[in-house]
Formats: structure tokens, C-alpha cells, sequence
């Protein structure tokens, strides 16, 4: 049976569109479904990146979905069976656990499929969260966002694995395209950070938090003991003035202050992606996917990245960059001069294949088009019922 999924809605339940993985998946699958000629609704309490989907013409319905209370978490299930109702909702996707125990009781009450997208591990530190994190494996179809996800569920839940679709996160090749950045842009932003002519630029990109391993490339960059890189911590902090100041006390320890820039909210990430000699991912726990690891590839940077979670997916070892070892700084330290040491034949050779590879598989089109195939599948067999 052939299904026109034109003009059928999608209600993507969330708990903010600020910042992060889940929120660059909604905004992106947004757009995805008004080109694709469906309709498109998002419910959050709102952020930042709203412009970004109603200005694709899709419609955000501000709720407060961010909370873990039991009784809102209850009022929402109401609230959102009234929305599927008003909107003529065919599908309900969910992205976090809170929304997701409201949008699943609501998907239920008013016969429509029900799809999660399971964005991290989720902590299972005993039963009561176990239960918790468990709506997150409720739905019609669950979409791992990489194999490690995938077998994280299988591991911990018990689940069919033919429910589970894995489908990488994508990015946005248009955006991450090193040759429409120009000398202009990377010498504004050098001389803005004042970065010197002749360092070698290291970066770490990512939100400004604890578990993505900041301390440990500082302890990394201290082992080198070269006086030739400028180190950028670049990212959001969220308010996270203690650790940003921890972090400083740190450097200055080591005796780096010279060597380290801590850079908040830059938008043109792909300039300093292009700026930078290496890229490093460092998180201490798994990254459910690795989205920066993707962006530097992309940008055909060399890349050093932890060897666990999504990041192996992405990275070919010595071919498309590097694996370090878990918490080992000195690992990190020497894969990191193997990065430096490369000389401009073999450095752009690593870029090729790295930008290749990225584009075949870690791509914003087809992350969007196989999540609209999972919806088609389910509108399809919705129908026949």
C-alpha cells in the first residue's frame, strides 16, 4: 500500500530549545517535515532556537514540559491530548523522559503512534530510575541515535531489538563546509581572542560542564610542555561561573594562563573548526553519538577523540583521527602531539578522507530522511487498522 504522508502532522515533545543534542534534533527534523510537505508542531517551554523552526514555518506550543514533577507530568497528559486533538496530531515524538511519560499516556488516549528518540544512557542508578528512564523504550519505535545507544538498550532493557531503528545523528554539511570559510573570518577571530600567528591551535568545542573533560586536556596540554599551542575551551556555560573559575585555577597551576582561551557562545563554530590544528572530544562518560567528533570531521580537521561511546562509530583509528584511552591524559597527551606532528601531505590526505566519510555517513539529509521513513512506516501501518 502506497501512503501520501503529505499534510499529516508531527508533534515533537521536548523540555526546552536552548541548547544540545535533542534540541538540534527537533529543530532539524522540523524543518524536514515542512519540506516534506507535513505538518510540523513542537512543544517545549520554549528557548533560544524557537525562530529557528517557526521561521521553516513550523508552530512551537510553548508548555512547561521541562519539569519532573509527577503532577505536571500528569496535567500534561491532558493538556497534550486537547493539542493532538486541536492540531489533528498523526504522530508524537519524544525526545526526553519527562515529556515522553506525558506524550506516551496522551498517545495512548488518543490512538496515535508513539516514537522516542533515546539522545544518552541515561543514568540507572537503581530501580525507581530504571523505571523512570524506561519510557524512553515505550514507543511504537525507539531511534538510537548510534549502535552504542542501541546496545545500551538491549543491555538494560528488556525490549525486541526490532523495535529499535539506529540512525545517527546528522549535520549540516552546508554550515560545515571548510572551503566558505574565509582567511577574513579566521583572522577576525584570531585577532579578536588574540591567538598568535604562529601557535598551533587545539580545541575543545562543547557546552562548558564538568563531564566533558576540560581538566583533562588541561592535565593533556601540561604533559606536552611545548609553548607552541593555544588551547580553546569553546561553549556554553549555563551559568556555570564555580566551575569556570575551577578551570582557571587549574591552568594557572600548570602555568598555561597564556596557553588557554575559555570562549562562551560563539555562533560561526565553523570558523574556529577551521582554525584549529586538532580538535579534541574528551567527555568522561560516553557520548551518546559525538556530535563535535562529526563537525571537526567535516571540517576535515584531526581529530583526537575518547575512545568510548559514539565517537569509535565516527572515527577510523590513524586513518580519520585518533583514539585515547578513558581518562588517561597522557594517552591523550601523545595522540594529540601524533596530531601536531603530521606533515601538510599527510595532514591534508587525513582531511579527504575525513570530510568523506562524513559526508556518506554522518550527513543532516539523510538523518532526517530515514526519521521520516520511521514515520511513514508507522502512518502506513496505522492506516491499515
Amino acid at each position: 500500500m502506497s501512503l501520501d504522508i503529505k499534510n499529516y502532522s508531527v508533534l515533537q515533545v521536548l523540555p526546552h530549545l536552548n541548547s544540545g543534542g535533542l534540541v538540534s534534533g527537533a529543530v532539524e527534523i522540523s524543518g524536514a517535515l515542512q519540506k516534506a510537505g507535513m505538518i510540523s508542531y513542537v512543544a517545549s517551554a520554549g528557548g533560544r532556537r524557537e525562530r529557528e523552526i517557526t521561521r521553516a514555518g513550523a508552530k512551537v506550543i510553548i508548555l512547561s514540559l521541562e519539569s519532573k514533577n509527577p503532577i505536571i507530568i500528569f496535567l500534561n497528559i491532558y493538556k497534550l491530548s486537547k493539542i493532538i486533538k486541536k492540531h489533528k496530531i498523526n504522530i508524537i515524538h519524544a525526545r526526553s523522559r519527562a515529556p515522553a511519560w506525558s506524550a506516551y499516556f496522551a498517545a495512548k488516549k488518543m490512538g496515535i503512534p508513539f516514537v522516542t528518540t533515546f539522545h544518552g544512557t541515561y543514568a540507572i542508578k537503581n530501580n525507581l530510575k530504571k523505571k523512570y528512564n524506561s519510557i524512553m523504550v515505550s514507543g511504537d519505535r525507539i531511534i538510537a541515535i548510534s549502535k552504542f545507544i542501541k546496545n545500551h538498550i538491549l543491555s538494560n532493557y528488556k525490549i525486541g531489538k526490532e523495535k529499535i531503528v539506529t540512525i545517527h545523528r546528522g549535520i549540516n554539511l552546508d554550515n560545515f563546509d571548510y572551503l566558505k570559510v574565509s582567511n577574513e573570518r579566521l583572522r577576525t577571530f584570531s585577532k579578536k581572542f588574540n591567538i598568535p600567528e604562529d601557535s598551533y591551535v587545539v580545541l575543545l568545542p562543547g557546552r562548558i560542564t564538568r563531564w566533558k573533560g576540560h581538566t583533562l586536556l588541561i592535565e593533556a596540554i601540561a604533559k606536552l610542555e611545548r609553548s607552541d599551542i593555544t588551547c580553546l575551551l569553546v561553549g556554553d556555560s549555563q551559568g556555570r561561573k564555580k566551575y569556570i573559575t575551577e578551570l582557571e585555577n587549574l591552568i594557572n597551576k600548570v602555568n598555561l594562563k597564556n596557553s588557554f582561551r575559555i570562549i562562551e557562545n560563539q555562533t560561526d563554530m565553523a570558523t574556529i573548526y577551521k582554525l584549529a590544528d586538532v580538535v579534541v572530544s574528551a567527555s568522561l562518560d560516553p557520548e551518546a553519538f559525538g556530535r563535535v567528533v562529526a563537525e571537526a570531521q567535516a571540517m576535515g580537521r584531526p581529530t583526537v577523540a575518547v575512545n568510548h561511546g559514539g565517537g569509535p562509530e565516527i572515527i577510523i583509528e590513524g586513518i580519520t583521527g585518533w583514539l585515547f584511552k578513558p581518562g588517561d591524559s597522557t594517552d591523550l597527551a601523545r595522540k594529540i602531539n601524533k596530531a601536531l606532528s603530521l606533515n601538510i601531505e599527510d595532514r591534508d590526505k587525513m582531511a579527504l578522507k575525513s570530510i568523506e566519510r562524513t559526508k556518506l555517513n554522518f550527513n543532516n539529509e539523510m538523518m532526517c530522511a530515514n526519521t521520516l521513513k520511521v514515520y511513514e512506516e508507522l502512518l502506513k501501518r496505522h492506516s491499515l487498522i
